[in-house]
């Protein structure tokens, strides 16, 4: 790794990186080490992770499965928990915490066989034999995008459930609701619409500052006409952005959205 962009990161980060790099080398059956992430773009600041991918020998990939933890308080001895990433459908993950001072570290485990499929091209930092390299010439990168007839085939179906948690009274519920249509439906569509590569509403503050004022607008209290207005918010939010990512004669009002539409615009009355 080029000693300038390992000096330009914070003091923990570049500490961990140092001890990892000394230690991989060492560990059997790891043949590469990749940094991706904010990383890539050298945008780490002391409160980002850590994004490793650690590629293995295929002979040696059931037996490294196994050895996850064990791996990990082998790259640095300050590690102190992790979990495999079953959550995010991904049990190749380790989420780790090392410390002190804390570090938030994911190690993801990948058969060299497999390596090539990636979302972005992580930095190499080791390698064995030029092996990373070769993997990754096998082909590009393929970072997965907003699809806006798949967030339409399932929006007014969520608004929907919003909308019936706030009528219940399950406000923590609804708020959930309204934090998912955000990050499943709104900021991708924002994301989309202004070229940028990101999920979730990850960093959507740096990134689309003007749209942030019109999320806020999203975002309800405590309370079920809070929420309701809130929903609506995300409603027309989501039309100007579904406007601006199909062509004019795409869009019409499906019997789901003007039902859902119906419904919700009825809800302030019924909470009275």
């Amino acid at each position: 790794m080029p000693q300038d962009r390992l000096a330009r990161l914070p003091n923990r980060h570049r500490a961990f990186l140092e001890r990892a790099l000394a230690a991989v080398p060492g560990v059997e059956g790891i043949v590469g080490l990749a940094a991706g992430g904010s990383f890539i773009a050298g945008e780490i600041d002391e409160f980002s992770d850590l994004d490793l991918v650690l590629a293995v020998e295929p002979s040696s990939w059931p037996e490294i499965l196994d050895r996850q933890q064990a791996i990990a308080a082998e790259l640095d001895s300050s590690f102190l928990a992790g979990f495999t990433g079953e959550h995010v459908g991904e049990p190749r993950l380790l989420v780790c915490l090392y410390g002190p001072p804390l570090l938030h570290v994911d190690l993801k485990f990948v058969s060299l066989d497999d390596v090539h499929e990636r979302i972005e091209d992580p930095v190499i930092l080791w390698e064995v034999d030029g092996c990373l390299s070769a993997a990754f010439a096998r082909a590009a990168p393929r970072y997965p995008t907003a699809d806006p007839d798949w967030i339409e085939e399932r929006f007014w179906i969520w608004a929907h459930y919003v909308a019936d948690k706030i009528e219940r009274g399950e406000i923590f519920e609804a708020l959930d609701g309204l934090t998912f249509l955000r990050s499943a439906a709104l900021a991708p569509l924002a994301f989309l619409g202004a070229g940028v590569e990101a999920t979730g509403v990850r960093r959507v503050e740096d990134r689309l500052p003007a749209f942030t004022t019109d999320l806020e607008r999203t975002v309800a209290g405590v309370d079920a006409a809070a929420c309701a207005a809130a929903l609506e918010a995300a409603i027309d939010l989501y039309t100007e952005l579904r406007a601006a990512a199909a062509a004019p004669s795409d869009i019409e009002m499906s019997p789901v959205e003007l039902e859902v539409r119906a419904y919700v615009q009825e809800l302030p009355a019924r909470l009275q």
